[in-house]
This record gives C-alpha cells, structure tokens and sequence, in this order.
C-alpha cells in the first residue's frame, strides 16, 4: 500500500445511498403497539424499529390509508 494517495485527480460525486438514509423521528406510541412489536422483534431476531419501519413501508408500498369515522356529533 503506498504511503501517500493523490486524491486531487479524483472527481466528487453524490452519495448514492443518501435517499435510503432514514430519519430519526420522535413518536408518542401506545405500550402495548410497542410491546407488540418488541415480541415480534424477538421472535425474528429484527430490531423492533426495523419491524415498524417495514411495515410502514409495506403501507406505503400498498397505497393503505387509515380510515377513521368519527361518531357525528349530536
């Protein structure tokens, strides 16, 4: 291996893996969503935030929306 590297001939470029970068968030989740997860993630051996993100994704992939019907008020 040689002692010195010339790097000023090398051209920059962008990161190609920089889109599949995640973003740390902050999320208020129910104990028992989380407990649900944490028992997935030792039985698959993923980590729980994985199993969240992939089925977060999986949603997105599908076009899944929530639907919530609100009670009508009187």
């Amino acid at each position: 291996m040689k002692a010195e590297y010339d790097l000023s001939k090398l051209k920059s470029r962008k990161n190609p893996y920089a889109s599949k970068l995640k973003k740390p968030v902050t999320m208020r989740l129910s104990e028992d969503v989380v407990d649900y997860f944490k028992g997935m993630a030792e039985e698959s051996g993923v980590p729980y935030q994985s199993l969240i993100n992939l089925y977060l994704r999986d949603c997105l992939a599908n076009g899944r929306k929530v639907q919530i019907n609100w009670p009508q008020a009187a």
